[in-house]
């Protein structure tokens, strides 16, 4: 069967229909060759597209081949820019995270909130290791920091082809440096992340309570910063609110441009959904665009997934949403989310934000400095996850009866002390925030 025989148009638009989070506009541009021996081939030019589509698309599109088809169909995507298939003579010392295709500069909207962060990096890529070295950008969860470092590690290898410009989160980085300790291959680890021309870390949070990959960073950190190679950081919190760092990391990080993200203000807010509407090829009334943009709770992670929502709706009723439906879905899906906050996220925060080690809250001490921010612990997993009767069990064993004490001490805090409903509801808005 040769390629004029398959209609491409077909393919791509079962894809939407069927897929609506993985579709993509730029799909248009993807180049089909003929569809032999049942498999059919689609030939990708961008390596961050081709490892996007090979990691999440390859059954969305056989299934819309097959519609389109009635026969079997393989579906195989080739990239001139991807390594060879097959075995490796040995692993990576170090992983290789695939970059997200929609992370760009291009799509990314800058505003009074995320302007500093955003030429920070641009500057970084043109002229890296000079000027904001090293350049820490922090924020809560989904106001942008993945996007920004994604952007900036694509545009460094652009620019710098042949360079090894390395891109990880902290948490991959940890579990890089415990197998490399397990094979015995510390030194192949230590001499690819120092030989890279950039070394970009999501996540730096993640680090706390790691003593020897700390070091481990702490030494590799100079030895790029005396040899003036870029590196780029990114953190939920500034760098001196990390608890369990050391204190020279967080010198350290300090030495060159630390730049804040903040909530995106409304305009900035309809800005972004307008751009993901637009990548996604979604069709959806610019009323209930302009209703999600007055939500200013969101993080722009949820507003996509809402969009998604809609969407979804949109295409199984091919009919135009109301505002009032749109209104009923989207009430659904935000107690989707604050049901999907789990315990060890409510720990984490209030952990950071108490400077108390997990552990300490899930322990026993009844001093106040933990005793308290326990009780604001077992409060919100109360109030926030679907545990309820079974709380106590993941506090260490409690009775329900210390539970409901606790509760009922921060709702009357809450009631009485202002600071402590600011808290707690500071605390609430940042956990719905990381979804």
């Amino acid at each position: 069967m040769a390629e004029h025989q398959l209609d491409w148009e077909a393919v791509l638009q079962t894809v939407r229909s069927d897929y609506p989070s993985l579709y993509r506009t730029w799909f248009t541009r993807l180049t089909p060759s003929e569809l032999r021996s049942g498999e059919l081939r689609i030939e990708v030019d961008d390596l961050s597209c081709f490892q996007y589509l090979r990691d999440h698309c390859v059954q969305a599109f056989a299934d819309a081949a097959v519609a389109a088809t009635g026969h079997l169909v393989c579906v195989r995507f080739v990239c001139p820019h991807a390594p060879p298939d097959g075995p490796q003579a040995s692993s990576p010392p170090v992983s290789a995270i695939p970059l997200n295709p929609d992370y760009t500069f291009d799509e990314f909207v800058v505003g009074p909130s995320n302007r500093l962060a955003h030429a920070a990096c641009q500057a970084v890529c043109d002229q890296p290791g000079t000027l904001y070295n090293p350049l820490f950008v922090h924020g809560a969860p989904g106001l942008g920091k993945t996007h920004l470092l994604h952007a900036t590690c694509a545009e460094l290898r652009r620019r710098l082809p042949g360079a090894r410009v390395i891109y990880l989160s902290c948490e991959q980085l940890v579990n890089d440096f415990v197998r490399a300790l397990e094979q015995g291959h510390v030194q192949a680890f230590r001499e690819h992340l120092r030989g890279a021309a950039a070394l970009i870390l999501d996540d730096v949070e993640l680090l706390r309570n790691r003593e020897s990959s700390q070091e481990e960073l702490f030494h590799t950190f100079n030895v790029l910063h005396q040899s003036r190679r870029q590196i780029l950081l990114s953190a939920a919190t500034p760098p001196a609110q990390i608890t369990s760092l050391q204190d020279r990391l967080v010198s350290r990080f300090n030495w060159g441009l630390v730049a804040e993200l903040d909530q995106p203000n409304r305009e900035m807010r309809q800005a972004i959904l307008r751009r993901k509407v637009r990548l996604h090829g979604y069709d959806l009334p610019s009323e209930l665009l302009q209703y999600l943009a007055d939500q200013p709770d969101w993080s722009v992670r949820a507003l996509e997934g809402a969009l998604v929502c809609l969407s979804t709706e949109q295409l199984l009723t091919k009919e135009p949403l109301t505002l009032e439906t749109a209104q009923r879905i989207l009430s659904a899906y935000h107690q989707r989310l604050a049901r999907s906050i789990d315990l060890s996220q409510i720990l984490q925060v209030v952990s950071d934000h108490f400077r108390v080690p997990a552990h300490e809250l899930l322990g026993r001490r009844r001093a106040r400095s933990v005793a308290y921010p326990r009780q604001i612990a077992m409060y919100l997993a109360r109030r926030l996850t679907p545990l309820s009767l079974q709380v106590g069990a993941h506090f260490g064993g409690r009775d329900h009866s210390t539970i409901l004490h606790a509760e009922r001490v921060i709702a009357a805090e809450c009631q009485h002390n202002h600071r402590t409903a600011e808290l707690v509801e500071s605390l609430t808005r940042q956990l719905r925030a990381s979804h």
